[in-house]
């Protein structure tokens, strides 16, 4: 299992044998050509948390493209924008937060949604439990009106 709870290798619907952004392919020395860093410095990168890679079984590093592009950002940050390595972490840790929220909206209105329609269904069930026959009403020919009204205070008699 990797670090945000997925499985190495499985992107959404990919098969067994298919990468994905996912996939942890490169090996360290790979990951560092491709971003355009030393090795040790994503050493470091993954000690301070900025960038986990998922592990072999030997332990070894293996990177993925999502990483790789997660690497190229650090250093945007870091070289063009000047933040410091803990400004780059807390703003990595809030796009992941934001992220998980987009999740956890879409979740909600999938299921607000799917709330919505069993409901309409209930509605409509009930609609058409209602009977529906005619009842002929005779007219009634010596109606009368009665008013009625209460006696007020009866302490005068």
């Amino acid at each position: 299992m990797r670090a945000d709870g997925g499985i190495p290798g499985r992107g959404p619907g990919a098969g067994p044998y298919e990468l994905s952004d996912l996939t942890p392919v490169y090996v360290i020395s790979v990951a560092a050509q491709l971003s355009g860093l030393h090795p040790q410095t994503l050493r470091q990168y993954d000690r301070l948390g900025l960038v986990s890679p998922d592990r072999t079984a030997g332990r070894g590093r293996r990177y993925s493209a999502r990483d790789i592009v997660l690497l190229r950002e650090v250093q945007r940050l870091s070289q063009e924008e000047g933040i410091n390595l803990a400004g780059i972490k807390r703003i990595l840790e809030l796009e992941n937060h934001v992220e998980a929220l987009r999740h956890r909206v879409a979740e909600l209105e999938a299921a607000a949604a799917e709330a919505g329609a069993a409901q309409a269904q209930r509605e409509a069930a009930v609609h058409a439990s209602y009977r529906r026959d005619l009842v002929r009403v005779q007219p009634q020919t010596g109606t009368a009106l009665v008013v009625w009204r209460p006696k007020r205070g009866r302490a005068d008699q």
